[in-house]
């Protein structure tokens, strides 16, 4: 028998929460992937299956503010810029999908900023 690892485990936990939570046109999904050195976030229309935004810290506009940061704060600047964008393509509510993650650290922050910045989850 061998023994799960920690990715696997997310990943089960991830399934569990995507069987639940539906992206649809006039609420779509706010998905969140955490790497050991960067955090991405995509707004996703599962009806249609299309992405419609995202944002990461690999983006220009946030690599610049970026540096010398600490990773809470670049996930904080990631909630933001991806919730500017789908304002901006009149979309005020999203469903929250965290990833199989703790509802902590950074994917938090990211989800805090995004509220702030005025997105409905």
């Amino acid at each position: 028998m061998s023994k799960a690892t920690p990715k696997m485990a997310r990943l089960r936990r991830h399934n569990r929460v995507r069987a639940k939570v539906k992206g649809t046109s006039s609420r779509p999904r706010l998905c969140v992937f955490r790497s050991l050195n960067h955090i991405y976030a995509q707004i996703i229309d599962d009806s249609l299956g299309h992405t419609l935004t995202h944002a990461s810290t690999l983006d220009p506009e946030i690599k610049d503010k970026a540096v010398g940061k600490a990773q809470r704060d670049k996930a904080g600047l990631v909630g933001s810029l991806v919730a500017e964008r789908v304002l901006n393509e009149g979309i005020t509510q999203v469903v929250f999908d965290r990833g199989g993650y703790k509802y902590h650290g950074r994917v938090k922050a990211l989800a805090e900023a995004a509220r702030e910045a005025g997105l409905k989850f």
